[in-house]
């Protein structure tokens, strides 16, 4: 499973957790900095990735276009790099289990 990391997260996620998702990319990376959120939603859709992001914006592009495109919010408020990694590998199952999922267009993960 690849990912695209919105710009509210870490720069450091492409390698910290390249164990769990080889290939990964930032949007900042892609070359998307200054895009807007649908032109991203496109660039992850065209290129086969999930976008993670702790912003509402995607959740409710998922919505409206649906799957097979996915994206992941991660609602856990403000917290440190440290945890928002340990929220993200305890729930590796659960992205998983999404992303084999034909028909689910968004996770929503959060503290547990």
């Amino acid at each position: 499973m690849r990912l695209l990391f919105d710009q509210n997260l870490p720069y450091r996620f492409t390698g910290t957790l390249v164990d769990l998702f080889p290939g990964s990319e930032r949007v900042k990376d892609a070359g998307l900095d200054n895009s807007s959120d649908r032109e991203i939603w496109n660039h992850a859709r065209d290129v086969g990735l999930t976008i993670m992001s702790k912003d509402a914006d995607f959740h409710q592009m998922s919505f409206l276009y649906g799957a097979p495109h996915k994206s992941i919010w991660l609602r856990c408020g403000n917290c440190s790099v440290r945890e928002l990694e340990a929220i993200i590998r305890s729930n590796y199952s659960s992205i998983a289990n999404f992303e084999v999922d034909l028909e689910a267009a968004l996770l929503v993960v959060d503290r547990r």
